[in-house]
């Protein structure tokens, strides 16, 4: 089954125009390759309510099953990814992220400091992945395995 995806950059710095994005086209090519339709991208600010704002508009009226963002996961004081991303959760997924860090922590010791979310909003999965391009690809590729699984899971298809 082929799901719809949305990929959200969270970057005061990309949305503003300063630099260009390049984890949110990595995300989407990776989503792309596993066989998802990419239907919506965009670039927000790392502002909580722009970006629940955002992860609202793409599951109750874009209807994506997947939404994935990248960015404001870290300790910075604008990091508020998984704040907004709690913020409009039903359940949350505690062992995506988990799965992330461990496998994350063989490449770097700093990967203990990522704080990204994941959870279900009606039938869609939201996840949050580490702003820069390797990190989100890396992050990316220790759950992406298991993603097609959940969502089938989250639209009750059953064991």
């Amino acid at each position: 089954m082929s799901y719809q995806a949305a990929v959200i950059t969270v970057s005061d710095r990309a949305s503003a125009g300063v630099y260009e994005d390049k984890s949110g086209p990595a995300v989407a090519a990776m989503l792309k390759e596993a066989g998802y339709e990419v239907v919506y991208t965009s670039i927000v600010p790392d502002e909580q309510e722009k970006i629940s704002e955002e992860l609202i508009s793409c599951v109750d009226e874009k209807h994506c099953g997947l939404v994935i963002t990248s960015g404001g996961t870290g300790l910075s004081p604008r990091d508020v990814t998984p704040e907004a991303t709690r913020a409009v959760l039903e359940r949350e997924i505690p062992a995506i992220p988990q799965a992330m860090i461990y496998y994350s922590l063989q490449i770097t010791p700093r990967a203990m400091l990522s704080r990204a979310v994941a959870g279900t909003r009606r039938n869609s999965l939201i996840l949050n992945l580490p702003g820069s391009e390797k990190a989100a690809r890396e992050n990316l590729s220790a759950v992406l395995g298991a993603l097609d699984h959940a969502l089938k899971m989250i639209a009750g298809g059953g064991h």
